[in-house]
């Protein structure tokens, strides 16, 4: 089971506020997209993930449609390879919940 809480970043290059939201297109045809979440509180497992941070990026035109984004995946270099294992785990969709909805939408990973 996987619990956490704390803060979440989401910028793009889109004009004003992201199209992709209300599922339009973006504003520059690709939407550059940087998400970051740090961690204050939460587990995997039994796994301490607090006060971790991470990032993802990708690089969609229309985020609903297509087509496949493109992801990397960027965990706090405090982590341990437990603590990476389990983020690693939550982000590609393999602990469920959000992120396994998002998975379905990456192309390609790094």
């Amino acid at each position: 089971m996987c619990k956490i809480e704390g803060d979440y970043f989401e910028g793009c290059n889109c004009d004003t506020v992201c199209p992709c939201i209300f599922l339009g297109d973006p504003d520059e045809g690709d939407c550059q997209l940087t998400c970051a979440w740090h961690i204050q509180k939460g587990d995997y497992e039994n796994i301490s993930l607090d006060n971790l941070t991470v990032a993802t990026f990708n690089s969609p035109g229309n985020m609903a449609t297509g087509p496949k984004w493109k992801a990397a995946l960027y965990i706090d270099d405090k982590a341990s390879s437990e603590q990476i294992d389990a983020l690693t785990k939550i982000h590609s969709g393999q602990a469920g919940g959000f992120f396994a909805v998002a998975a379905n939408f990456i192309g390609r990973s790094h």
